[in-house]
C-alpha cells in the first residue's frame, strides 16, 4: 500500500496520525476512500492514493494517461466516494470566461440581478484539454484554482472548499 509505506517511514501510525495542536488525522476513511475507487479502476492504486494525498494538501492534480484509461471516471468515483459534486469542461476555442465562472443573470421580475453559477463551483472539476481554449478563460480558472474565487462583474465570489482542478 503506497500510502501506508510513506507514513510508516516517517514512523507514524497508519490508522492515526498526531498533528500540530494535539490533533490526531484518522487514516481510515482514507484507506476506505481509496478501497472504495479500486474497486471501480483496476491497476492504479498508487495513482489513487496520490490523487488523494493531493486533495489531503488542497492542490490541484494534472492527470495524463492514454486516452479511453479511466481518467474521467477516476475523478468522477473521487467525487463520489467523498460524497462531493463532479463536473467536466472540454475546453474549445470558443468558451469564454463566464461559461466557466458562472454569470450574472437579470430577473424581471424582482428587478435584481441573481448569479448563475458555472461548472467551476463543484468540488471535483475536470478540465479536459485546457490548452485549446483563450488566454481569457485559462486565466479564469487559474483564479479559481489559486484564489479559491471568481470575478463576476464587480462581484467576487467564493468556490466551493475542495476544488480539485
Amino acid at each position: 500500500m503506497f500510502l501506508a509505506d510513506r507514513v510508516a517511514k516517517l514512523s507514524l501510525s497508519v490508522e492515526r496520525c498526531p498533528l500540530f495542536g494535539g490533533n490526531v488525522l484518522d487514516f481510515s476513511l482514507c484507506q476506505r476512500i481509496v478501497e472504495n475507487i479500486a474497486r471501480v479502476i483496476v491497476g492504479k492504486r498508487q495513482s489513487i492514493e496520490l490523487l488523494l494525498v493531493t486533495l489531503l494538501s488542497d492542490g490541484h492534480v494534472l492527470i495524463e494517461d492514454i486516452p479511453g484509461l479511466g481518467k474521467t471516471l477516476l475523478a468522477k468515483s473521487l467525487a463520489r466516494s467523498m460524497g462531493g459534486s463532479f463536473r467536466r469542461v472540454q475546453f474549445t476555442p470558443d468558451l469564454l470566461p463566464a461559461d466557466i465562472t458562472g454569470f450574472n443573470v437579470y430577473n424581471q421580475q424582482t428587478g435584481q440581478f441573481t448569479f448563475q453559477s458555472g461548472p467551476v463551483m463543484t468540488h471535483i472539476l475536470l478540465a479536459d484539454e485546457i490548452n485549446r481554449t483563450i488566454p481569457r478563460t485559462q486565466s479564469s480558472l487559474l483564479e479559481a484554482m489559486e484564489e479559491r474565487q471568481v470575478t463576476v462583474p464587480c462581484v467576487p465570489a467564493p468556490v466551493r472548499e475542495v476544488l480539485l482542478a
